[in-house]
C-alpha cells in the first residue's frame, strides 16, 4: 500500500516533466522544417491570382516559354523643364549599357513623351526565369547601372526611375520579405506589454509569451510540411497572418486558462490538481472555440483566389498549434513553477479574492434594466456605422499598394503623367502557335489597341505584346482588355498582364464572396447548434458578428480616405475580414453562451444566467479581446496598404464585439427573449431540466 501510494503521488509530479520532454522532442523534429518555410514562400503574381482566371493562364504559360517568364522593366528618364540633348544622350548611353551587360529579349528603343519631359526605354529579359531571387537580383543590377554615380543620377535635375511589372514585383517581394522580422518583433512586444499590464507580475507574463513563441515555431514547421505534402500556397501575407493568429488566439486561450487556474488554486492545494480542475472547466470551451475559428478559416479553401485559398490552411494551422501548446506546454510550465509564478499576487490556498464591483456587472445591470431599448439602440448604432461602407474608396490600384513610394511606383506615376495618350504597361496575350498570325491581326483590329508585336514562341504557345492607347488601370484600358478577350477567346487565346490581373482579382473576389460567405455561415451555425443545443442562440451570435463586420467596414469607410489617405480598398478586404471576424467573434460568444447555459442547467432563469455569465466572463474575455485586437493592429504598421486595411478592420471589429455587441447586445437580447433563446432545446421549456448525466462539464470561465 505504501509503495502504491508513493507511486500515485509521484506520477502527477512526473506528468509536467513528461510533457516538457515531449515538447523538446517536437521542437527538435520541427526545427529543420520551420527554418525552410521562407524558402517556399512565394509572392509572384500567380500566387495571388485567381486559379481559373485568364491572366493566371497567361502567367503560367509565360513561365513555360523559352527562357521562362519574362521580366519586364521600363527605364524612365524625366526632367520637369524638358529633356536636354545631353539628357537624351545620357539616357541612350545608359540603355545601351543595360543591353550590353544583360541578356535582353530585344535592344531597348526610346519612346519620348509629347511634352518632351520624359523618355522611356522598355527592357525585357528571360534570364531570371521564374526564380524570384534571380529576378530581384536582375532588377537591382539594372537599377545600379541606371543609377550609377557617373550616370543620369549625377546630372542635376534629371530623374531616373526603374519601373515596370518586374520592378513592381521586386519591390513587393522585398516588402514581404522584410515583414517576418518586424511583424514578429512588434507582435511580441505588443503582447508582452499587454500581459504585463494584465498580470502585474514580473514572471507570469513571460510564460504564455514563450509558449506562444514555441507554438509559432511549430506552426512554421507544420506549414512547411503542408506545402511539401499538398503544395499549399505560402505567401508573405498568409505567413504573416499565421503569426498574428498564433500570438493573438494563443494568448487569448492562455488568459482563460491562467484565470481559471488562479481560481482553482484558491480552493485546491496542489498546483497539479488545480490545473486538472482548470482544464476540465475551461478546456472544452477552448477546444470548441478554436475549432470554430479553424473551421471558419478552412472555408477559404472554397475561394478561387490563390492568396485567399492559401491563407485558410495556414490560419487554421496557426490556431490549432496555439491550441495544442496552450493546453499542454502552458499547463506543464505553470505547474512546474508552482504558485510563485503569480508573485506578488499569489493566490493562497483557502483565500478569497478581493471583493470589488465589476465593471461588467455594472454594464450588465444597465442592459438588464431596459433590454429592448439597449438592443434597439445598439442595432441602430451598428446599422448607422455600416452605412459608412458606402464611402470606402474604389478598388486599390497597383501604384497605391505601398504606404511609402518605392522606385517602381514613382516610375509608374511619371509615365502616367507624361504619356496620357497611350498605354505604358503592355497587355500580354498568349495564343496557340498555329493561330498566332490570326490572333495578332485580330488584336491589332480591336478598338483601343495602339499596336501589337509577336514575342517568344514554342510549339504550343506564342506570346503577343499589346499596347493600349489608354493609360494603365483606367476605365478606357479596362474596356480595351474586355474587347480583346471577347475578340480573341474563340481562337483559344488568353489575355493577361498586370492590368488584366487587377480586373480578374476584382471579379474573382466578388465571386468568392458569394461562394465562401454562405459556407462560412453554414459551418459556424452548424457548430454552434451542436455546442449550444439550440437554434435561436446560435442565430443570435451569428447575426451579432455579421453586424460587427458591417460596422467595422463602415468605420473603415469613414477613415481610410480622409484620415489614412488611402486611394483604394483591397478587393479581398471584404471576404478576408468577414471570415476572420465571424470566426473570431463567435469564439468569444461561445464562452459567454456556454456559461449562460451552465447557469441555466443549474436552475437559474435565463435573465439571471445572462448577467452572471457577463459578470464572470467579462473581465478575462475583455482582456483577451484587447490582446487580439492589438495583435491585428500590428498589421497597421506594415508598409503594404492591404495589410494595414485588413489589420484595421479586424482590430476595430474585435473591439466592437468585445465591448458593445457581446456585453450589451447579446446580453440584452438574451434578457428580452428569456428561455426562448434556447429554442427548441430542452432549456427553452418552462421548468429547468435536471442536469443531464451525459452532458459534459461546460466551460466555467471566470
Amino acid at each position: 500500500m505504501g509503495a502504491a501510494s508513493t507511486t500515485k503521488r509521484r506520477r502527477p509530479r512526473a506528468v509536467p516533466w513528461v510533457l516538457l520532454g515531449l515538447w523538446v522532442a517536437v521542437l527538435a523534429l520541427a526545427t529543420p522544417f520551420a527554418g525552410k518555410l521562407g524558402d517556399v514562400q512565394r509572392d509572384r503574381a500567380v500566387d495571388y491570382l485567381p486559379a481559373s482566371a485568364d491572366s493566371t493562364q497567361v502567367a503560367e504559360v509565360q513561365e513555360q516559354l523559352p527562357g521562362g517568364e519574362s521580366t519586364e522593366l521600363v527605364l524612365v528618364y524625366h526632367r520637369d523643364g524638358g529633356l536636354s540633348a545631353a539628357d537624351r544622350k545620357t539616357a541612350a548611353d545608359q540603355a545601351a549599357a543595360v543591353a550590353r551587360e544583360f541578356k535582353l529579349v530585344a535592344t531597348p528603343t526610346g519612346v519620348a513623351s509629347k511634352d518632351g519631359t520624359t523618355l522611356m526605354y522598355p527592357v525585357a529579359s528571360t534570364a531570371p526565369g521564374t526564380d524570384e531571387e534571380k529576378r530581384d537580383a536582375f532588377v537591382n543590377d539594372v537599377r545600379d547601372v541606371a543609377k550609377a554615380p557617373d550616370g543620369p543620377g549625377s546630372t542635376d535635375g534629371l530623374k531616373v526611375d526603374v519601373g515596370g511589372s518586374g520592378a513592381l514585383a521586386t519591390d513587393a517581394s522585398e516588402v514581404y520579405g522584410s515583414l517576418d522580422g518586424p511583424l514578429l518583433y512588434t507582435t511580441v512586444a505588443v503582447v508582452a506589454i499587454l500581459l504585463i499590464l494584465i498580470y502585474r507580475s514580473p514572471l507570469l507574463w513571460l510564460v504564455p509569451l514563450v509558449v506562444a513563441g514555441v507554438a509559432n515555431f511549430l506552426s512554421m514547421g507544420v506549414a512547411y510540411g503542408l506545402n511539401q505534402a499538398f503544395d499549399t500556397s505560402v505567401s508573405g501575407q498568409s505567413s504573416g497572418i499565421m503569426t498574428i493568429l498564433v500570438f493573438g488566439a494563443g494568448t487569448d486561450y492562455a488568459l482563460l486558462i491562467v484565470s481559471r487556474y488562479r481560481e482553482e488554486l484558491r480552493r485546491i492545494e496542489r498546483p497539479y490538481d488545480a490545473m486538472r480542475a482548470a482544464l476540465r472547466g475551461c478546456g472544452p470551451a477552448v477546444v470548441a472555440s478554436s475549432g470554430t475559428v479553424a473551421a471558419g478559416l478552412l472555408c477559404l479553401l472554397a475561394a478561387d483566389l490563390n492568396s485567399s485559398r492559401g491563407m485558410g490552411p495556414l490560419g487554421a494551422v496557426g490556431v490549432l498549434c496555439a491550441l495544442v501548446a496552450m493546453l499542454t506546454l502552458l499547463p506543464a510550465l505553470l505547474v512546474l513553477f508552482g504558485r510563485r509564478v503569480f508573485w506578488p499576487l499569489v493566490p493562497a490556498f483557502g483565500s478569497e479574492p478581493k471583493k470589488r464591483k465589476s465593471l461588467f456587472q455594472s454594464m450588465g445591470s444597465s442592459a438588464g434594466r431596459r433590454p429592448l431599448t439597449v438592443l434597439v439602440s445598439g442595432g441602430v448604432l451598428l446599422g448607422a456605422l455600416a452605412l459608412g461602407a458606402f464611402a470606402l474608396p474604389g478598388n486599390l490600384k497597383q501604384e497605391d499598394t505601398f504606404t511609402s513610394k518605392p522606385d517602381s511606383i514613382a516610375a509608374m506615376e511619371t509615365l502616367a503623367a507624361a504619356y496620357p495618350e497611350r498605354g505604358t504597361q503592355p497587355i500580354s496575350v498568349i495564343a496557340p502557335t498555329d493561330r498566332a498570325d490570326r490572333v495578332l491581326a485580330d488584336a491589332r483590329s480591336v478598338p483601343g489597341v495602339d499596336g501589337a508585336e509577336r514575342g517568344r514562341s514554342s510549339k504550343q504557345w506564342t506570346e503577343i505584346s499589346v499596347v493600349a492607347k489608354a493609360p494603365p488601370q483606367t476605365a478606357a484600358e479596362t474596356g480595351t482588355i474586355e474587347r480583346l478577350r471577347d475578340k480573341l477567346d474563340p481562337s483559344g487565346a488568353h489575355v493577361g498582364g498586370p492590368s488584366a490581373e487587377q480586373i480578374d482579382l476584382e471579379d474573382t473576389n466578388r465571386r468568392d464572396m458569394w461562394v465562401v460567405v454562405p459556407i462560412v455561415l453554414a459551418a459556424v451555425l452548424l457548430i454552434l447548434v451542436v455546442l449550444l443545443r439550440a437554434l435561436v442562440a446560435p442565430l443570435l451570435l451569428l447575426l451579432a458578428v455579421v453586424a460587427v463586420w458591417g460596422a467595422s467596414l463602415g468605420i473603415a469607410g469613414l477613415v481610410f480616405g480622409p484620415v489614412f489617405g488611402f486611394e483604394g480598398t483591397d478587393p479581398g478586404l471584404g471576404l478576408l475580414s468577414f471570415c476572420f471576424l465571424v470566426a473570431l467573434g463567435v469564439d468569444y460568444g461561445i464562452f459567454l453562451m456556454h456559461r449562460m447555459r451552465e447557469e441555466c442547467l443549474a436552475g437559474a432563469e435565463t435573465g439571471q444566467a445572462a448577467l452572471t455569465a457577463l459578470r464572470t466572463t467579462g473581465g478575462v474575455i475583455a482582456s483577451a479581446g484587447l490582446v487580439l485586437a492589438a495583435t491585428f493592429a500590428v498589421l497597421t504598421s506594415m508598409p503594404m496598404v492591404q495589410l494595414v486595411e485588413l489589420g484595421f478592420v479586424i482590430a476595430v471589429g474585435v473591439l466592437l464585439d468585445t465591448f458593445l455587441v457581446r456585453t450589451y447586445l447579446v446580453t440584452s437580447a438574451s434578457l428580452a427573449l428569456g428561455r426562448k433563446v434556447w429554442w427548441p432545446g430542452p432549456l427553452s421549456k418552462a421548468r429547468p431540466p435536471e442536469p443531464e448525466a451525459s452532458t459534459p462539464e461546460l466551460a466555467r470561465v471566470p
